[in-house]
């Protein structure tokens, strides 16, 4: 174990007595998780996520005449006879 002293800024110290009065831990808990799991994710970092792009297809040409008439739409759809 090692002593240490640490100087915190405002905003960081805030949030660690946040978490000391929220999960009713020590601060000296609060500190310690908060460092392993910051070192980790400095340790080894994933990196930014991949950007996944939803490759195009051509799905042919429109079966109904225009979508803008629903009613048109709708009775193609259901089988109707609209015309």
């Amino acid at each position: 174990m090692m002593r240490t002293t640490l100087t915190l800024d405002p905003d960081v110290a805030a949030l660690a007595e946040r978490m000391q009065r929220v999960r009713g831990q020590s601060f000296k808990a609060i500190v310690n998780e908060a460092l392993r799991s910051g070192l980790r994710g400095m340790a080894d970092p994933s990196g930014p996520p991949s950007i996944y792009r939803t490759p195009a297809v051509d799905l042919g040409l429109c079966r109904i005449g225009s979508l803008d008439d629903v009613a048109e739409a709708l009775a193609v759809a259901e089988g109707e006879d609209f015309r």
